[in-house]
């Protein structure tokens, strides 16, 4: 009888990656390691769900989604969230920071301050710096500000972050981007009384997402079919990305992609699912 799964998605434990199985063991996910699964034959992708429930319709979904919702769970999913303004009251203390992904592409965010840098891994931020911890909603007052009186975004698609990953600087000049703005926002007036500014201090994860040197990428993923194949030697992860050498070059799989399917082994060594250039966006679900 063949064995099936469903992917729970990856997150970053401990500074390193592991893909998630509902009702079974994470997989950790080492540099070097293979990554091999196929989509079950004949299968569609279903939603799901939110918040922790399964999709009452269990709704097909697109392929191409990196959000694996239906229209009604997306919109459950994001009730009481942060990033959509709708938990206002939550009293947990929160954190700033400034996130480098590429040369001039720098964001600010907000991060609950007990998940220390784990947003930050699962973003794909590849360096970041810490400006002040506070009440969510001073957090959020000093998010909106900086992004007015910087020019920082607080969103970069990943297709941009992907894009850049073959020509990063060095850390050194990630981190010297970094500490020019982070002097720049904390000189600013207007920062609520109740944030702590944070003095300059670049983390980098250049090392952990494999990162040191050029970054080859041939295509990227752009959705799983029924019966499609995925084979392939981890070289690098960043955020939901791994990169694969296989036998069509160095290849981008967004993790996203394999939630809602129905997996099991790889019958052998080949791709055969749809992949498109490097600066293929796909279709984007959420706010980040």
């Amino acid at each position: 009888m063949t064995r099936v799964w469903r992917c729970a998605g990856l997150s970053w434990a401990d500074g390193g990656p592991r893909l998630r199985w509902e009702g079974g063991r994470p997989s950790e996910l080492e540099r070097g390691r293979r990554v091999a699964f196929a989509v079950m034959a004949g299968g569609v992708r279903t939603c799901v769900g939110a918040r922790g429930h399964g999709c009452p319709i269990r709704a097909e979904v697109s392929g191409r989604s990196t959000g694996a919702r239906c229209e009604e769970c997306a919109r459950l999913n994001r009730a009481h969230s942060v990033a959509a303004d709708t938990a206002a009251d939550d009293p947990r203390p929160y954190r700033v920071y400034l996130a480098w992904f590429g040369p001039g592409m720098v964001k600010v965010g907000i991060t609950a301050a007990e998940r220390g840098p784990a947003r930050l891994l699962e973003q794909g931020a590849v360096s970041f710096g810490w400006l002040g911890t506070g009440p969510l909603m001073a957090a959020r007052r000093t998010e909106e500000l900086l992004r007015a009186a910087l020019g920082v975004p607080d969103r970069i698609p990943y297709a941009g972050k992907r894009a850049v990953r073959a020509v990063l600087p060095s850390a050194g000049e990630r981190a010297a981007e970094l500490a020019e703005l982070h002097a720049r926002a904390v000189a600013l007036d207007g920062w609520p009384e109740s944030l702590e500014r944070a003095a300059f201090r670049a983390v980098d994860h250049g090392a952990v997402f494999g990162l040191e040197g050029p970054v080859r990428v041939d295509g990227v993923v752009s959705e799983l079919v029924a019966g499609g194949v995925v084979s392939g030697d981890l070289l690098a992860a960043a955020g939901p990305d791994l990169h694969l050498a296989t036998g069509r070059g160095v290849v981008v799989l967004d993790t996203r992609l394999m939630t809602g399917w129905e997996l099991t082994g790889a019958p052998d060594d080949r791709l055969t699912v749809p992949v498109g250039a490097s600066g293929d966006p796909g279709v984007q679900d959420g706010l980040f």
